[in-house]
């Protein structure tokens, strides 16, 4: 997932990724503000810093850390669900004056650690073979885990599907009674009725 969006000083953006269990996330961001006298964005934005929060769908805080401009975070889901990942400038300023925009470049893999070409290339060809071999390894246990997920979530809402179906039709049938009832207590109330002014 790689994005970008842009945001005021100080305030917090978030983002809801659904993440498998036992899965490693990591994030690399980079933070450029506005320059109004160039009428642009800034490569950087030194001296500012980002607070990065993410919450389990527990609603429990996982990761709550403050890092630079630019930077990478990651963690380790032990929940499968929803996780909220949440992004705010640590600026100074007060927030009635904290108009400036920011632009938040955003990259996020799931179930993945990347590939650090410099140490692939200061190995020699059977060590980079074995490198990669591994990394395909790891990758193909990603796949393999966010199928079983895939599989869970759709076995969960095939249960709750069928439940809705067979509540539906269990409230027609008690439908169905209470109309035949009815109409039979209303038949017998006529009868009655026209028996007791005898026009039977």
């Amino acid at each position: 997932l790689a994005l970008y969006f842009h945001s005021g000083e100080r305030e917090e953006k978030c983002i809801i990724k659904d993440v498998p269990s036992d899965t490693l996330v990591i994030g690399n961001y980079k933070v450029q503000r506005w320059d109004i006298h160039k009428q642009g964005f800034l490569e950087s934005a030194p001296g500012l810093g980002m607070f990065v929060t993410v919450t389990t769908p527990s609603a429990e805080v996982l990761l709550s850390k403050l890092y630079g401009p630019q930077g990478t975070f990651s963690f380790t889901s032990y929940l499968s669900g929803e996780h909220v990942i949440c992004l705010q400038s640590n600026s100074t300023r007060f927030v009635a004056f904290a108009g400036s925009k920011l632009r938040i470049h955003l990259d996020i893999r799931v179930g993945e650690h990347f590939l650090d070409e410099s140490v692939v290339q200061a190995k020699d060809k059977v060590n980079e073979v074995n490198f990669r071999l591994e990394h395909l390894i790891e990758q193909i246990h990603h796949i393999s885990k966010e199928q079983n997920y895939e599989r869970e979530r759709e076995e969960k809402f095939r249960k709750t599907s069928e439940e809705t179906n067979s509540n539906i039709l269990w409230w027609a049938i008690v439908q169905t009674l209470i109309l035949i009832s009815i109409g039979i207590w209303q038949i017998k109330s006529l009868r009655d009725f026209f028996i007791s002014k005898k026009l039977v």
